[in-house]
Order: C-alpha cells, then sequence, then structure tokens
C-alpha cells in the first residue's frame, strides 16, 4: 500500500466494499446468531440526558466565541482604516 494519503470519494469507498464482500466468504443466515435485545437495554436514559446537557453547553460555548469572534472582526476593521488613513 502507498504511504500518501488517499481522498475517501464515494466511489473509492465502493470499490473498498465490494472488494471485501467479493473476497470473503458469506456465512450462511441460518449459522449467525442474533441476540435480541430491548429498547430499554440499549441505552440509559442518563446517557441521553448527558449528552444533551453537553449539547446546550456546546451552543452556549458557540454563542460566546461568535461574539467574540465579531468583536475582534470589527476591532481588526478599525485597525484597517486607521492604518490605511495613515498612509
Amino acid at each position: 500500500m502507498s504511504k500518501r494519503i488517499k481522498k475517501l470519494t464515494p466511489a473509492v469507498l465502493r470499490r473498498m466494499v465490494l472488494r471485501e464482500t467479493l473476497s470473503g466468504e458469506e456465512t450462511p443466515v441460518d449459522k449467525v446468531s442474533a441476540v435480541e435485545v430491548g429498547a430499554d437495554e440499549l441505552g440509559t436514559s442518563a446517557a441521553l440526558e448527558k449528552d444533551i446537557d453537553h449539547a446546550k453547553v456546546l451552543k452556549l460555548e458557540e454563542t460566546r466565541l461568535r461574539n467574540r469572534l465579531t468583536k475582534v472582526v470589527k476591532a481588526r476593521r478599525k485597525i484597517a482604516c486607521r492604518i490605511l488613513k495613515g498612509l
């Protein structure tokens, strides 16, 4: 395999998947064991609540950063105008 990094395009991904499915042996469906899990066992509500809280915190941080960026852009424009007037 080459050492350079290649872009993962849809065509490349499709080729990789087809190569894997065609080269490998398929497992018969009757030999696969599936474990049925109820919806209550998939995840805890505490984990979901934690993710929601984290999303809220990130949204607040994003708002703060956007406000700060606005101030920085305004200051930069002001200084650029000042520099141009001084020339």
